[in-house]
């Protein structure tokens, strides 16, 4: 996981604050995973220079045969392109939609991801994510509805 600390000009207490929030997003998101073989991978984190306060994060998302997500939101606009096997995704309020290489798929940053699994039991399956989200803001939020 490639992610920038903090430079030296940072306060002290700043970049102490951000190592905790890092490792409790890594912490959360093994708890979230642990029980599901989901297997996330952080790409890039990179801050948006014309847009003050956002970041796009980068993504790649492996699903064994059979594995699905939590429902989750992300606070973030996310462009979703799949790169193989089949993938079935579904926003609350919208329809279920099975996906397969080189298409794609967006969740707002309102939204609520009801369904994120594999849509084989026998083929992984593999795609991109980005994140357009405010600067530092956690990648994934679980929902209990």
């Amino acid at each position: 996981m490639k992610t920038k600390l903090s430079s030296p000009s940072q306060p002290l207490a700043r970049r102490v604050s951000t190592i905790l929030g890092i490792a409790l997003l890594s912490s959360a998101l093994a708890g979230i995973w642990a029980a599901e073989p989901v297997q996330v991978t952080d790409l890039m984190t990179k801050e948006l220079a014309n847009v003050p306060g956002k970041e796009v994060t980068m993504l790649s998302v492996q699903y064994a045969p059979g594995a699905a997500d939590p429902v989750h939101r992300h606070n973030a606009a996310a462009f979703v392109y799949v790169l193989e096997g089949s993938i079935v995704m579904q926003m609350k309020g919208g329809k279920k939609m099975t996906l397969h290489p080189g298409q794609t798929f967006y969740e707002d940053p309102h939204g609520v991801h009801l369904v994120g699994k594999n849509a084989s039991d026998t083929v992984p399956a593999k795609f991109l994510v980005f994140l357009i989200k405010e600067k530092d803001a956690p990648v994934l939020v679980p929902v209990t509805e």
